[in-house]
């Protein structure tokens, strides 16, 4: 009996394969067709099936176009003419002998490439000053609707941003720092539980704009991109669309949190989605947005809300415009005034200080949750060597990852929000503080996940397979439960493989030997700064 259910299974997989390969017959993409054109506009069905139309008409274009021409030319050689008209048929002999040509010299042998050459590995971290890609990646014109269109990227841009987020790299990187199948268990988890959650027009309740920002960043911590993920492509695409659609000419969002955090979290997702896709489309927004940023910096090098010109540098704000401006940067989108922004936002985290080392929220302060903020910024800024990054990173050795408690011990009612921050610097630090840290938020975290199995989860991969899903809910006050709270817990639990660590030489060697022939591929060679 299970022989005979193996030979059905496998009968049905070799149907399904013949299936594949089987050209439909013109009534299928008839059928096909209409369907489509009974869809939304904005939808795939929709798309598939203009392109039909033009594929089915043209067969009866290029049998009729010729049958109308013929006729016309009969019926003007028929017609009468008041006068005879007599032309003089001039030949013209054209000498077909070709041309002796000269016998070709055998091209020179091009110099021998130096095979031993070092690639450093650029990452989304700290001081680019000298980067110095061999050329500027080019993309084609905008498409006339604002949609991410599926389209293989013009050149090579290894290591700009996301190649450490390939499945087998992540790999490697999750052995070399310590992670675990059961923290990989929670994430892939939450991306189900995201992709089930995701609302009809692309969206993430409840602040649409922000939330949907989150969520991509998550979904592109862990390399799922349109085109290039089986279960999860789609739902980046729409949810990069819908961020397009909500933005109105000169780069702000629609909706609005009273502050407007929405703007530099959503230029954020959408810099790290063009450094990861160089889709024409995010660039455009992405590149409007930035330039809101830039130009709603202060003077100080600081941020206030809603990017508006005051005294006041709000370090959580400018915290996501810091992370905004520099994945702008690497992701080479052409914005005034970027280079300038970036080294000026040093200053402004700098103002709010402690001067023995700690972050305020708008003035100097010493154990506050924005200490957290401040100290990634200038890590992320180039500025890890500065005694401010170092006499914080002593304040925050005070610190551990818990989930759900009360904020007692660090000032301030976001604790989960610093250990977003607090988590990447002491990752980009390493060494003890790090793996005290990791150890303490692995065994935290992930039962404190909330989860459905897959009997009662509903939710099905793109193989057809049930799985689970999950997501977190902490007490934090400002956040939007539960998504914000789920994308802060799972882009932690992913900063094994999100971002190289800024200091770490090991690191770039575990790429280099992943892909000793880089160079070999004009690819754009990057040297990281040793900080």
């Amino acid at each position: 009996m299970n022989a005979s259910i193996t030979l059905n299974e496998m009968n049905s997989q070799l149907a399904s394969i013949a299936a594949t390969y089987t050209e439909p017959t013109y009534r299928q993409r008839l059928k096909k067709m209409m369907s489509g054109l009974g869809c939304a506009r904005t939808t795939k069905n929709y798309k598939e099936a203009l392109i039909e139309v033009q594929r089915l008409s043209a067969p009866i274009v290029a049998t009729l176009l010729p049958l109308f021409l013929v006729g016309m030319l009969i019926l003007f050689s028929t017609a009468k003419s008041g006068v005879d008209k007599v032309y003089e048929d001039i030949i013209i002999e054209i000498d077909t002998k070709p041309p002796d040509l000269e016998p070709v010299k055998p091209l020179d042998k091009p110099p021998e490439r130096e095979t031993d050459v070092k690639v450093d590995v650029v990452i989304d971290q700290p001081n680019v000053e000298n980067v110095k890609p061999t050329e500027q990646p080019i993309s084609p014109q905008p498409a006339p609707m604002d949609a991410v269109l599926i389209t293989k990227s013009p050149m090579i841009l290894k290591n700009l941003i996301g190649d450490n987020r390939k499945p087998s790299i992540r790999g490697i990187l999750g052995v070399k720092y310590n992670n675990s199948p059961l923290t990989e268990a929670a994430v892939n988890r939450t991306l189900r539980w995201l992709k089930k959650n995701q609302q009809p027009n692309g969206s993430w309740r409840n602040n649409g704009v922000a939330m949907t920002s989150l969520a991509i960043l998550t979904f592109l911590a862990h390399g799922e991109k349109p085109g290039d993920s089986p279960e999860f492509g789609e739902t980046v695409q729409k949810g990069l669309e819908y961020l397009m659609s909500q933005q109105d000419a000169q780069g702000h969002f629609k909706g609005s949190d009273g502050h407007e955090y929405s703007l530099p979290i959503a230029t954020y997702a959408l810099c790290e989605a063009y450094g990861m896709t160089l889709n024409p489309n995010v660039k455009k927004a992405a590149e409007k947005a930035l330039s809101v940023i830039v130009n709603g910096q202060h003077p100080s090098g600081g941020w206030d809300y809603n990017v508006k010109q005051s005294d006041r540098d709000d370090t959580s704000y400018m915290g996501w415009c810091a992370q905004a401006i520099k994945a702008g940067h690497l992701a080479k989108l052409e914005v005034e005034g970027l280079d300038k922004s970036l080294k000026l936002a040093v200053r402004g985290f700098k103002k709010n200080a402690g001067a023995s080392g700690g972050f305020g929220y708008t003035a100097p302060s010493g154990n506050h949750g924005m200490t957290s903020v401040g100290t990634l910024c200038l890590q992320l800024l180039g500025a890890a060597d500065q005694k401010e990054t170092k006499l914080s990173l002593d304040v925050m050795d005070k610190w551990m990852p818990s989930f759900g408690e009360k904020a007692d011990s660090i000032g301030g009612q976001s604790l989960q929000y610093y250990f977003y921050y607090a988590t990447q610097c002491r990752f980009h630090t390493g060494g003890k503080r790090w793996d005290s840290w990791n150890e303490v938020m692995k065994r935290i975290y992930v039962p404190a996940q909330k989860v459905l199995k897959k009997e009662e989860s509903g939710y099905v991969d793109h193989t057809g397979k049930p799985q689970e899903i999950g997501w977190w809910e902490n007490k934090d006050q400002h956040t939007d439960r539960p998504v914000m709270d789920t994308c802060l817990a799972a882009l932690q639990l992913m900063v094994y493989y999100r971002n190289l660590p800024t200091t770490s030489v090991a690191a770039i060697k575990v790429i280099e030997d992943i892909n000793p022939t880089t160079a070999d591929r004009d690819d754009v060679v990057i040297r990281l700064p040793n900080i």
